[in-house]
C-alpha cells in the first residue's frame, strides 16, 4: 500500500465543496427561517433566496425561470413528468431512463454521439451535454436546431459541464450543485416557460414540494461565482494521463471525440474494473466504474453497450475525474498505480 497521501479521482460523482460554498452554507445555517413564512425573518429568508436565484441565473448565463431542486435527478423527473412523447439518446444517466421508460431512443455512434440527422417528430428530446461516464461531448447546437426544426421540446441534462461549459440553447436544463464544487442536496430546473411543466403544488412557484435548502441554494450560487479558470489545465492533465495509458497498453474510450477535459474512461484489457477498483482503493486512488450512481452494482454499461462495446470488454472499464486541485503529479501517481495493476494482473 502506498505511503503517500491518497488521491482523489472521482470528482464527476462528487468534487469538494469550494472554500466560499462552505462559508455561504455556514451563513446559510444563520437564517433559521422558512422562506415561505410571511413574517420578517421569512421575508428576509426569501430575499436571501431570490436574491441567490439571480446570482445562479447570471453565472450561468440564463434568462429563464430557475425552479430549485433536490439535485439533477429531481430536476429531470420534473421536467419529463407529464410528457407522454419522450425521445432519449441511448446514452443518457439512469436518472432520465427512469423518468422516461417507455421513451424512444436516440442511438449514439462508436464515438457515443447523437447524429442530429435522426431527429424528428415532435414531443420533448432529452440528451446530455456530457456524458457522465466518457466526458464526450454532444454536437448540443446542432441537436437544439434538428429539435426546433421538428417543432420538438429540448431537455437537456447539464449536471458535469453547468459552470465549464457555456449552456446550450436548450428549452430546459438540469444542473447539479455537487458536480462543480456546491453541496450535495440542492441543484435546479431551468425552463423557459413555466407552462411546460405539470404543477405539483407546494413550493417553487407550485411545481415542487418541501422547504426550499436555503443554505445549499446559497452555497450552490457561491460555488459557482468561484469559477472554472482551471479547466485549461485540466485539459492538459487529461491529455497526460490518455498518452500514459495508451503507453501502458490501455485503451482511452471515446478518445476521438471532443470530451470534457474533466472526465475520462479507460479500459484495462484483462482485468475487470471490480479488480481494478480495489487495487487502485488499496493503492490510495479513488476511482469509479462507469456512473457513481449505479457502480455499487457494477452492472454492464448501458453507455458502452450502446457505444457497441463487448460485455467482457466493457466490464474492464474504469472512469478517473479530475476537479480544481489535480496536479501533474497527480497524474504521475495514478499512471504508475495503473501499470503496477496491470503488470500484476499480466503475470498471475
Amino acid at each position: 500500500m502506498s505511503s503517500k497521501p491518497r488521491l482523489y479521482l472521482d470528482h464527476a460523482a462528487t468534487t469538494p465543496m469550494v472554500a466560499a460554498a462552505r462559508a455561504a452554507m455556514a451563513e446559510g445555517m444563520q437564517r433559521w427561517a422558512n422562506p415561505s413564512s410571511p413574517h420578517s425573518e421569512g421575508r428576509a429568508a426569501r430575499a436571501a433566496l431570490e436574491h441567490a436565484r439571480q446570482r445562479i441565473a447570471a453565472s450561468l448565463g440564463w434568462d429563464g425561470e430557475v425552479i430549485f431542486t433536490s439535485g439533477a435527478s429531481e430536476a429531470i423527473a420534473i421536467a419529463l413528468r407529464g410528457k407522454h412523447q419522450v425521445t432519449v439518446s441511448a446514452a443518457e444517466h439512469d436518472a432520465v431512463l427512469s423518468a422516461a421508460k417507455e421513451a424512444h431512443i436516440l442511438p449514439v455512434d462508436a464515438g457515443g454521439l447523437v447524429d442530429p440527422a435522426v431527429i424528428t417528430g415532435k414531443g420533448l428530446f432529452a440528451v446530455q451535454s456530457v456524458n457522465n461516464e466518457t466526458g464526450v461531448i454532444q454536437p448540443l447546437a446542432a441537436i437544439a436546431a434538428a429539435v426546433r426544426a421538428s417543432g420538438g421540446l429540448f431537455f437537456a441534462d447539464c449536471s458535469q459541464s453547468a459552470g465549464k461549459l457555456p449552456l446550450p440553447d436548450a428549452d430546459m436544463i438540469a444542473v447539479s450543485a455537487h458536480k462543480l464544487g456546491g453541496p450535495p442536496g440542492i441543484g435546479a430546473l431551468l425552463t423557459r416557460n413555466l407552462g411546460w411543466l405539470s404543477p405539483s403544488g407546494g413550493q417553487e412557484q407550485g411545481y415542487r414540494r418541501g422547504t426550499e435548502n436555503l443554505p445549499a441554494i446559497l452555497a450552490f450560487a457561491a460555488a459557482l461565482e468561484q469559477g472554472f479558470d482551471w479547466i485549461e489545465r485540466a485539459s492538459e492533465l487529461r491529455a497526460m494521463l490518455d498518452l500514459a495509458i495508451t503507453e501502458a497498453d490501455g485503451v482511452v474510450v471515446a478518445r476521438d471525440s471532443e470530451r470534457l477535459p474533466t472526465i475520462a474512461s479507460y479500459h484495462m484489457p484483462g482485468v475487470s474494473a471490480s479488480s481494478q477498483l480495489i487495487g487502485f482503493d488499496m493503492e490510495g486512488a479513488a476511482v469509479s466504474a462507469g456512473s457513481a450512481c449505479s457502480s455499487g452494482t457494477l452492472k454492464m454499461s448501458h453507455v458502452l453497450s450502446a457505444m457497441g462495446w463487448k460485455v467482457k470488454e466493457a466490464s474492464e472499464v474504469i472512469r478517473v475525474s479530475f476537479g480544481p486541485d489535480t496536479s501533474a503529479a497527480d497524474i504521475t501517481h495514478f499512471a504508475e498505480i495503473w501499470r503496477r495493476i496491470a503488470s500484476r494482473a499480466a503475470a498471475a
